[in-house]
Parts: structure tokens; C-alpha cells; sequence
């Protein structure tokens, strides 16, 4: 089920550049809600508000409640702009969903219990996380916060692809349709001496492809 989040906005009847900086200069932030039967409404927020929420998985990846005078939609974060030096954020785009319509939507991946694994108690043993988040397709109702992975069991020369994810009901993850190939590894498990096996065996192949290449001195 999916969990819920109430944000407070405002109206916001300026816009333009100039509006908006006034708005940041304020401690406010810009955004813009869109999608549906309904027109665009242009909004503002508290910075201080969205900053904090901006910490936690849920702000990216969960149903959030906007709330205007009592008026709340259900949307789902689609763009944020951030400032490139400043611990600001500029702007936010809002999506209104449907309850009726499936969403696609990238959510994180929690790793479970990998200290405790065979694979992460053993000595020169690397565990790489080749994804950090996937993309679902879900009802809203349905839409998790995050996608848990437990490791507890992970042995050496072990490899998880997204097919073996545990979703929740529900949920299902587009990529797999496509094809075996689309059914890329998430975690993989193996001695860090492999890697740099395999980095030297690379390597030496490029010599070699150039000498193959050499043309023969004309006599």
C-alpha cells in the first residue's frame, strides 16, 4: 500500500524570472503542478519544508499530498532543480496522477543484511551494487517507496539480476519485457582479484590487436 505524504503549498499569481527570484530571496520555491483534465497551477513552497523532505527517498518516489487551503491533489515529483554551488533548491515540477492509470516511476533499492552474507564475510570478496534504484510500473495504491534487497544469503560468485528481485504486489518492472538481454545484473559477488584479472587480460589484448595489424615491411 502505498504511504502518503501532505505538503503545504500556495497559491503563487506572479511569474516570470523576476517573480521568481523574489520568491527564493523570500525562502520560498517555485513550482509548477501539471497533468490530468486540470490546467497547470503554478505554485510556491517553503524551502525550508522542501529541503528537509528533499533528505528522505520518499520526496522522489512516493504519492505526495499537496495541500492548498484544505485542496489536496495527489502527485508525484517529476523534476527538481537545484542550484549548482548553494544548498538551494529552485524548482519543482509536479505531476497530478490518476488512481486508475499505471505509473512508471523510479524507485530506490535498499540492500539488506550484505555484512552478514557468506559473500561479505569473506576475505578480498567485492560486492558491487551495479544499480542503485529500478524502474516500476505500478497503480499508485500499489507504488512502494523503495525496493528492498536482502543479501543475507549472497555467496561468492553469486550474481542478482532484476529478475530476481522480490516485488511487492502489484508492481512490475517494464525493463524485463523487453527481451533476456534487458535482464541486467543489480548485485554481483565476487573476489576482488578477478577484477583485476580480468583488467590485465583487457589490457593486454590491445597490444596484441595492434601487432595483428602491423603491415609487413615491403621487400
Amino acid at each position: 500500500m502505498a504511504i502518503t505524504h501532505e505538503i503545504k503549498v500556495q497559491r503563487r499569481e506572479d511569474e516570470g524570472k523576476g517573480a521568481s527570484r523574489r520568491l527564493r530571496r523570500a525562502g520560498a520555491v517555485p513550482a509548477i503542478v501539471y497533468g490530468g483534465e486540470l490546467k497547470p497551477v503554478s505554485i510556491q513552497l517553503n524551502h525550508n519544508d522542501v529541503w528537509l523532505a528533499s533528505q528522505n527517498d520518499w520526496f522522489y518516489a512516493s504519492i505526495l499530498d499537496l495541500s492548498l487551503a484544505g485542496d489536496v491533489q495527489k502527485v508525484l515529483l517529476r523534476d527538481m532543480q537545484r542550484h549548482p554551488f548553494k544548498q538551494q533548491i529552485m524548482h519543482l515540477d509536479f505531476q497530478r496522477v490518476n488512481e486508475n492509470e499505471a505509473l512508471r516511476v523510479s524507485v530506490p533499492l535498499h540492500f539488506l543484511n550484505e555484512e552478514k552474507s557468506p559473500a561479505g564475510k569473506a576475505a578480498e570478496v567485492v560486492v558491487t551494487h551495479e544499480l542503485n534504484e529500478v524502474e516500476i510500473s505500478c497503480l499508485p495504491k500499489d507504488l512502494p517507496e523503495f525496493i528492498e534487497i536482502d543479501l543475507s544469503a549472497l555467496e561468492v560468485g553469486t550474481v542478482i539480476h532484476l529478475s530476481d528481485l522480490k516485488l511487492p504486489s502489484g508492481v512490475e518492472i517494464p525493463e524485463l519485457k523487453l527481451g533476456k538481454e534487458h535482464d541486467v545484473a543489480v548485485v554481483i559477488a565476487k573476489y576482488g582479484q578477478e577484477e583485476a584479472e580480468e583488467a590485465d587480460a583487457a589490457a593486454a589484448e590491445v597490444p596484441a590487436a595492434k601487432v595483428a595489424k602491423k603491415e609487413e615491411p615491403k621487400k
